[in-house]
C-alpha cells in the first residue's frame, strides 16, 4: 500500500490548513468552579487581561477582562465553524441573533458581507470545575458569495450523526460517512454544493483500535489533526500527539490507536483556488477589498451592536438555545 502522508508538522497556536480552510485552533481550558459573574472564581493578578493567551492554572481569559472568551468583534468574507465539545459557548451578534450552545452543539455562521458576534465561555457551575474543550474552524467563501447576507444556524449535537463501529466513534459534522449525512451547512457556504466533497469529522478511537478513512477525490486537500492521546499509527508510521498529517485524499489511510485512546479532527474540501487577502478578521481577494471591509466597518459597525455590553452573556439559568435574526426561538 503506498504511503498517504504529504506532510506533517507539529501542531502550533492556530493549526495551519488547507485550501479551502482558512484556520483552525482547538481551546482545552481547564477553567475552576465559577462565581457569581459566570467569570473563574479564583485571582485573575498576573493576567495580561484583554490578551491572555498564555496558559496560566490551567486556562486563558483570552480578550475577556470578567469572563472568559471573545467580545464582540467583526467578520467578512468567510465562514466560523465552532465546536464545542465541552463547556459552553454564549454567542451574540449585530443580526439580533444569539445562543447559548456546548457539550457536542456546533455553531456554523456565515459572516458574508459583514456581521459583528461576541463568543463568551460562562462558566455555569459553581460547585466544581468548568473544563472547555472548543475548536473554531474558518471556512472560505469564493469570490461569488463574499458579500451573501450573513447567516447563522445551530447543529445541535442530537442532530449531529455519530457513527461507532469496533472501537471507533465519528462525529460527521459536514459531510458524509458510511452513509451517515451530516446536518445541512449555511446555504451559501462552500461546503453545500457536494461536489465541493467538504467534510468535518471528529474522530475518536479506544485504545488499540484502528479506523479507515476511506478515499476520495484526488483533487481534495485533506488534513487530519492527532490532537489527543499518546502516539497512533497513520498508514505505517508512528506519530506523536500533537502532530497535523496531510493526507493524499485519493488512497485510503489506516488510523491505529496505542494502548490510550486517540482522538483526531479532520478537514477535507476541494480548494477554492482563488487569490487569498487577509487582514484580522477579513478575508477577501484582494488588498482594495480589505481596505473597503474597514472603511465600511468604521462606517457601519456591520449593523451596530444590539446587547448591552460587548461580552454579553446569557443568565445562568438558561439553557441551550438559538434565538434567530427573525425572533424565533429554539429551546433545547
Amino acid at each position: 500500500m503506498k504511503d498517504s502522508i504529504k506532510n506533517m508538522y507539529p501542531l502550533g497556536f492556530p493549526w495551519q490548513t488547507q485550501d479551502p480552510f482558512l484556520f483552525c485552533v482547538f481551546h482545552l481550558d481547564h477553567y475552576p468552579k465559577g462565581n457569581e459573574d459566570m467569570g473563574p472564581a479564583a485571582s485573575l493578578a498576573g493576567r495580561n487581561l484583554g490578551n491572555d493567551f498564555t496558559i496560566k492554572d490551567g486556562w486563558r481569559m483570552y480578550h475577556g477582562q470578567t469572563i472568559p472568551g471573545f467580545p464582540y468583534h467583526p467578520h467578512r468574507g468567510f465562514e466560523t465553524i465552532t465546536i464545542v465539545n465541552k463547556g459552553y459557548c454564549d454567542h451574540s451578534d449585530s443580526l439580533g441573533a444569539a445562543g447559548r450552545f456546548g457539550e457536542g452543539d456546533v455553531q456554523w455562521m456565515t459572516a458574508g458581507r459583514g456581521v459583528q458576534h461576541s463568543e463568551m465561555f460562562p462558566l455555569l457551575k459553581t460547585a466544581e470545575e468548568n473544563p472547555l474543550e472548543l475548536f473554531q474552524i474558518w471556512l472560505n467563501l469564493p469570490k461569488s458569495n463574499k458579500f451573501v447576507d450573513p447567516h447563522f444556524a445551530m447543529l445541535w449535537h442530537e442532530d449531529i450523526p455519530m457513527v461507532q463501529s469496533h472501537g471507533s466513534k465519528v462525529k460527521v459534522i459536514a459531510g458524509s460517512f458510511k452513509g451517515n449525512v451530516a446536518p445541512k451547512p449555511a446555504p451559501n457556504s462552500w461546503a453545500a454544493d457536494p461536489e465541493n466533497e467538504v467534510a468535518v469529522w471528529n474522530i475518536h478511537l479506544e485504545p488499540n483500535s484502528e479506523f479507515v478513512l476511506p478515499p476520495t477525490s484526488k483533487a481534495v486537500n485533506r488534513s487530519l489533526y492527532f490532537y489527543e492521546g499518546d502516539h497512533c499509527l497513520v498508514g505505517e508510521k508512528e506519530i506523536a500527539s500533537s502532530h497535523g498529517i496531510d493526507l493524499q485524499s485519493d488512497q485510503e489511510t489506516v488510523l491505529k490507536s496505542s494502548s490510550s485512546k486517540a482522538s483526531f479532527l479532520m478537514l477535507q474540501g476541494k480548494p477554492i483556488d482563488e487569490p487569498v487577502a487577509k487582514y484580522g478578521p477579513f478575508v477577501m481577494n484582494t488588498d482594495q477589498e480589505i481596505q473597503q471591509a474597514m472603511q465600511e466597518y468604521q462606517l457601519t459597525q456591520f449593523g451596530g451592536w444590539p446587547w448591552p455590553y460587548p461580552d454579553h452573556v446569557h443568565p445562568r439559568e438558561k439553557g441551550r438555545f438559538a434565538q434567530y435574526p427573525d425572533g424565533s426561538i429554539v429551546e433545547k
